[in-house]
């Protein structure tokens, strides 16, 4: 019986462990989406590295993941110094991270991939909330919107939707454009809300967002038919 050499054996058993890692892993993201089409993994670390359970880089590329129904077209992503429970992954576990995770990455949300988001509960009640902040008078909590059509144009966006009032449906257009402030907080402004083609706010109006500690913003790009997003966020466990 031929020896086996040491060094193919422990390729084989390098091979192995990544290839069992990468699975997880892909078990794990595709449990955050509800659907994914194309997703690739590739990890870069040693054997050593493996199995302390310290991974220094992890790539991820996927297209039309959708994440509480909002479609997104196209994702890559670096996730750096990552920990996670190694020991119970080799043992068919599923991977659970340990500690909070930077992401690094470029996202690009197409005009007919966000329309066909306009359903989900996580995009048209975050129009409504921001509308609701930006003139709670006219559009109390108590009014629900029927969002329509979103327009996506250099540095611009249009909602359209349908105000219901006392069993009245009444059109809805809003213009508005953005800027960031800082990699977490975003400017909405020269905001245009009408009701029946009749502007109730002034050009200059603005609103400030905050995102959150956990997210920073590098770029925020509106060009005809897309938007496209640079920058980091957290992966909390």
């Amino acid at each position: 019986m031929p020896e086996q050499n040491p060094q193919t054996t422990n390729a084989n058993k390098s091979r192995i462990i990544t290839q069992v890692l990468t699975t997880a892993l892909k078990l794990w993201l595709r449990a955050q989406v509800s659907q994914i089409s194309e997703l690739e993994v590739e990890i870069k670390a040693s054997d050593r590295q493996i199995l302390s359970g310290r991974i220094p880089s992890v790539s991820i590329f996927a297209t039309h993941a959708v994440y509480q129904g909002l479609l997104i077209t196209k994702i890559q992503l670096i996730a750096e110094n990552i920990r996670i429970n190694i020991g119970s992954v080799l043992r068919g576990k599923p991977l659970r991270l340990l500690e909070t995770v930077p992401v690094v990455g470029n996202l690009i949300v197409d005009e007919k991939d966000l329309n066909a988001s306009l359903s989900s509960d996580l995009l048209s009640n975050a129009l409504s909330d921001l509308l609701i902040k930006v003139l709670p008078t006219y559009c109390p909590n108590s009014q629900p919107i029927n969002w329509q059509e979103i327009i996506l144009d250099y540095n611009q966006i249009i909602l359209r939707g349908m105000r219901v009032t006392n069993n009245k449906t009444t059109p809805l257009e809003i213009c508005l454009s953005s800027q960031l402030l800082s990699g977490h907080e975003l400017q909405l402004a020269h905001i245009k809300i009408k009701p029946d083609q009749e502007n109730i706010l002034e050009d200059n109006h603005q609103y400030n967002l905050d995102l959150g500690s956990d997210v920073d913003i590098q770029e925020l790009t509106l060009i005809p038919g897309k938007l496209v997003c640079r920058g980091r966020i957290n992966v909390n466990p």
